[in-house]
């Protein structure tokens, strides 16, 4: 079984979601980006995804749109984002890292050397925003064939006739866009959430993460009581972007993370 099949099947026996936590890696440099991304797992994320930057992150609203500038600015590229993970890996073999992005970063590094180098970092699951089923033999198909989770994103504009396309060659689990526009721009209702939970279960067996627009513990909870996970990014950049020094980001990001860890853990006693 792959890290994330074993993570959301111990979650299954304690009857509880995933809470998966988004940065961006070298935001806002790499020395403190690789503190907040090793501390992550004990302060209660149960799945990492973990941001390539990227110039141009059309899905990304203003939170993570300014944690890509930064890292960009401190020289944060595909090989510093690989040794990051090497990094984490030496500390951490349980919790799964999932690298989320664009292709363009993937397609200049080249699709065969980042597939083998991702993988001997110890990188479990790939989010590529922009590449559709389509061309799922570019990145997906290769990447599976080699071990890693190829993850699709859904939204509330995927219709029923859409969904089979998309998650066909889908693995790990399926990742909700609860909000039909960028990172960190509002949140979907409950009842919204619910409605896309049961059409999403009629098409696949994969876990289920809703993310986009969930900032607070209640709110991860309520996700936490209707789906397998509960993806939270942009909360946790502001952390970064309000901090005044490198240890009080790394004090805000851990800090809310164990507050969201609270909510999804009690979400359904």
């Amino acid at each position: 079984m792959s890290r994330l099949q074993n993570r959301f099947a111990e979650l299954k026996q304690e009857n509880r979601a995933a809470l998966v936590t988004f940065i961006t890696a070298g935001d806002p440099d790499y020395a403190t980006s690789l503190s907040i991304l090793k501390g992550l797992p004990d302060a209660g994320a149960d799945v990492i995804e973990l941001g390539m930057p990227f110039t141009d992150p059309m899905a990304d609203g203003p939170a993570i749109q300014l944690a890509n500038i930064r890292a960009l600015a401190g020289k944060q590229g595909m090989q510093q984002t690989l040794q990051m993970v090497r990094e984490f890996r030496e500390g951490n073999q349980s919790t799964p890292l999932v690298l989320m992005g664009y292709y363009n970063p993937i397609f200049v590094y080249g699709v065969e050397r980042f597939i083998a180098d991702a993988k001997a970092a110890g990188v479990d699951g790939l989010i590529v925003v922009d590449l559709p089923p389509e061309h799922n033999d570019e990145l997906c198909e290769p990447a599976q064939s080699a071990g890693i989770d190829f993850i699709r994103l859904t939204t509330p504009t995927t219709d029923d006739d859409r969904l089979p396309t998309v998650l066909a060659g889908s693995s790990g689990f399926v990742y909700y866009v609860s909000v039909a526009g960028v990172t960190g721009a509002g949140a979907a209702t409950m009842d919204h959430v619910e409605e896309a939970v049961a059409r999403l279960r009629r098409h696949t067996d994969l876990p289920l993460c809703i993310g986009f627009g969930i900032r607070t513990p209640e709110h991860a909870a309520e996700v936490a009581r209707r789906a397998e996970g509960a993806v939270v990014g942009s909360a946790l950049i502001d952390k970064i972007a309000e901090a005044q020094s490198p240890q009080q980001a790394i004090d805000g990001v851990l800090g809310l993370c164990r507050e969201l860890a609270e909510g999804v853990r009690g979400a359904r006693r």
